[in-house]
């Protein structure tokens, strides 16, 4: 039987998502990769034991995370029966949904029909009542946003999802949604988009400081840049790294020469810092006040461990500010 670390809690901060009563870890555990069907289950077990242990009580998935779509929240319920049943109130489980899932009309986007059935689905996955996270995963350029955000508020007054989030909105459809989501006294407390040292389009979009102004919580996905903010491709590309095996996210093409001439210098730059690369992205991320939690993936339970360590180094001096501005150039 897994018994928990008593000290579960004395690793990790959390952090208060937005102007709202949730707390989140700084670090929390992502499901997209390595909790699908042609992943080892006892590995999967280790990992999130290891998590749990380490005071990561969130846990991140989405209707669609594989392989095959429905694999993650089948494999992560079926884990969660065995191992983690009598600790269902110490955890914070979100799902999405967004994204192509079954054939036909109904299987895709945004609508009421697809949101409120697929959430349906998720639960009987999961094995689960509620989520106390439920996002839309991206915008649906073709149905009513009045439409979405009532099948949101739907989940919330049916009593199968605690808190809504909304996932990938540009900052217009994101205030408009946050303004109908008031109106209807829904709990929205959280947004999850793509932040990174290499990407920081939430900055220049104004979704970052629109997030702060409306008080909402914000959880970052792909910290490190699925991969590239690490010392992996330093010396080449790894046989088994995701660039060799699933091309679809990381292309070797993205490696340029210019690429790793700048992940040289801030390897350089971590060292400088005692961090490894991996821990000073992740650090960094967490440095900006609006940032409540970073997503993090795992291959390993000592990945785990290993990016764990950025919640102790969140603090840059303003020369390391423009000593990253000026690496990966940005204005």
């Amino acid at each position: 039987m897994y018994k928990p670390a008593s000290d579960r809690y004395e690793s990790i901060p959390f952090r208060r998502s937005g102007h709202s009563g949730l707390d989140l870890p700084a670090v929390s555990l992502g499901l997209w990769h390595n909790f699908g069907d042609n992943a080892d289950r006892s590995n999967m077990k280790q990992m999130l034991h290891t998590a749990f242990d380490h005071g990561i009580t969130h846990f991140d998935l989405a209707n669609n995370y594989g392989p095959e779509v429905g694999a993650a929240e089948r494999n992560f319920g079926s884990i969660l029966k065995e191992d983690f049943a009598s600790y269902r109130d110490e955890l914070l489980i979100s799902t999405k949904a967004g994204y192509d899932m079954w054939p036909g009309p109904y299987g895709n986007w945004g609508s009421r029909k697809y949101l409120l059935s697929s959430l349906d689905q998720s639960l009987e996955r999961l094995g689960l009542d509620y989520v106390d996270i439920f996002y839309h995963h991206r915008m649906d350029p073709n149905t009513p946003l009045e439409e979405t955000m009532g099948a949101l508020a739907q989940a919330v007054t049916s009593g199968k999802a605690l808190y809504v989030g909304l996932s990938r909105y540009d900052e217009p459809r994101m205030k408009e949604a946050a303004s109908i989501l008031k109106r209807l006294n829904v709990p929205y407390v959280i947004n999850q988009d793509r932040y990174s040292i290499f990407d920081r389009t939430i900055e220049t979009d104004g979704r970052l400081s629109s997030t702060r102004e409306l008080r909402k919580g914000l959880i970052c996905f792909s910290p490190l840049a699925q991969g590239l903010l690490s010392d992996k491709y330093l010396h080449g590309i790894p046989a088994d790294s995701r660039m060799k095996t699933d091309g679809r996210y990381l292309k070797e093409s993205v490696l340029t020469e210019e690429k790793l001439q700048q992940i040289t210098a801030l390897n350089e730059l971590a060292k400088q810092r005692g961090e490894t690369l991996a821990q000073m992205a992740l650090s960094w991320v967490l440095s900006h006040e609006e940032v409540t939690s970073v997503l993090i993936g795992a291959s390993r339970p000592s990945q785990i461990l290993d990016n764990l360590e950025a919640v102790n180094y969140t603090t840059f001096t303003e020369e390391e500010r423009s000593a990253i501005d000026q690496i990966t150039q940005f204005q």
